[in-house]
């Protein structure tokens, strides 16, 4: 399997080189040359194969003999090695809990799955190789827990300063080590942009060889399709596929989805549920793609205002309107709209949602009013103890888990200023 960037001014390149890079050359996303499609089958007989070959069998293809097989079966294993459960919300809802891993929120696959990836691919190489990474809130500490103490590999993460939760904060700027924090005065975007023009500095990339954790990374991105598959072996229906509503910010998690689908994988609809960020609802509505700058949520993980990941979603529909159409609607959700979900949901169903999953909830049950034979799932996102202030001032009740901690704070703080960025990478 080899990769093409996007903006088709690279050479293509193997898994492990496009792991390596994170982005191509010509500053273009990297995207599959072919996608792999399972045979009737393996999804026929899904419920009988255990999660592990199923992972297995849905990455090698990408892998290619990039990694051997025993060695990409034990990354696999390791990657999860906790419960991806689908559990059932009300007779028409249902919830598929991405939060059991190390940091509580669904990034723990793909960062895991990467981290061990690159890990495996630097014992290759003499010079350390640096992860440069910009994060709303959970791919920091995804991140900062997949990649720590990983030997030859330093981990800088930069974040919005003021715009994550406490919890959030705490998983990626305790650990110390080879991960490094850096709290900016800005926004999500802001950090973005610092990260890109990064990877888009000559100079900068001859004395250090970066590489990028976002899902941009194809090692990040692609392995975020296992779930997808988990919860269709939990699926009872198997006559009538799901709708799928995903918490969508930086687009990668629903786009492993749609990837997951163009592989054979049943699934009837899938809704984007954006928050106040909606360049891409906007899009699905006018077919016009304006990004805008981010506004802050209660939903801050989906705090995106030009997400990197949808140039993927549009080749994967070869660019034509009407076929992502047909596929995917997009809902916007106000704060207020997020917190009456919180409430009512716990009310009515004993069910705690933190407010990334609210969000797809609220747009699933609007879809399914207007499509009463359909049923469907969520994607919870996060366990919603990382965001315990909002949740237990919206619910009135205490969230009994405690969220362990490494050590005190240790981040540098920074203006959102490229400058002060090199300063800091070249003296790291």
């Amino acid at each position: 399997m080899n990769y093409f960037s996007l903006n088709k001014k690279a050479p293509n390149v193997d898994f492990k080189t496009a792991t390596i890079l994170g982005q191509a050359p010509d500053k273009g996303l990297y995207f599959p040359e072919r996608i792999p499609v399972l045979d009737a089958d393996f999804f026929n007989n899904i419920e009988n194969i255990s999660n592990e070959e199923i992972a297995y069998k849905v990455i090698a293809p990408y892998v290619g003999n990039t990694i051997p097989e025993a060695e990409l079966r034990r990354i696999v294993k390791e990657t999860i090695d906790f419960p991806l459960p689908l559990v059932t919300i009300n007779e028409n809802i249902s919830s598929l809990e991405l939060f059991h891993g190390p940091t509580l929120a669904f990034k723990d696959i793909g960062a895991r799955f990467m981290s061990r990836c690159l890990g495996y691919f630097s014992k290759e190489r003499s010079e350390k190789v640096t992860v440069l990474v910009a994060t709303s809130g959970d791919t920091g500490g995804a991140v900062a827990n997949g990649f720590y103490d990983v030997p030859g590999v330093e981990v800088v993460i930069l974040y919005p300063s003021g715009k994550v939760s406490d919890v959030q904060e705490k998983q990626m700027t305790t650990l110390g080590k080879n991960i490094h924090a850096l709290e900016i005065s800005g926004n999500f975007d802001d950090c973005q942009a610092l990260v890109k023009q990064a990877f888009a500095d000559d100079d900068l990339t001859k004395k250090l060889f970066l590489t990028s954790a976002n899902s941009i990374n194809v090692a990040r991105w692609l392995p975020q399709q296992f779930y997808y598959f988990f919860a269709w072996k939990q699926w009872a229906d198997k006559k009538n596929p799901p709708v799928i509503s995903v918490p969508s910010g930086n687009f990668g998690n629903i786009c492993a989805g749609l990837l997951a689908h163009k592989s054979g994988l049943p699934v009837k609809h899938f809704i984007a549920a954006c928050n106040a960020n909606d360049v891409v609802t906007r899009f699905l509505q006018t077919e016009k793609y304006e990004p805008r700058q981010a506004v802050a949520t209660l939903s801050n993980a989906m705090d995106v205002g030009s997400p990197s990941n949808f140039v993927r979603i549009l080749e994967l529909f070869q660019h034509k309107f009407t076929d992502l159409k047909d596929k995917i609607s997009s809902t916007s959700i106000t704060d207020d709209e997020t917190v009456a979900t919180i409430k009512k949901v716990y009310a009515t169903d004993k069910y705690l949602l933190d407010p990334h999953g609210a969000v797809g909830y609220i747009s699933l049950e609007q879809y399914l009013q207007q499509h009463s034979s359909d049923k469907g799932f969520i994607l919870e996102t996060a366990h919603p103890v990382k965001f315990n202030d909002s949740v237990e001032k919206i619910t009135g009740e205490k969230i009994n888990m405690d969220v362990p901690a490494n050590g005190p704070k240790k981040t540098v703080k920074m203006n959102p200023d490229y400058k002060e960025l090199v300063e800091f990478l070249e003296k790291k």
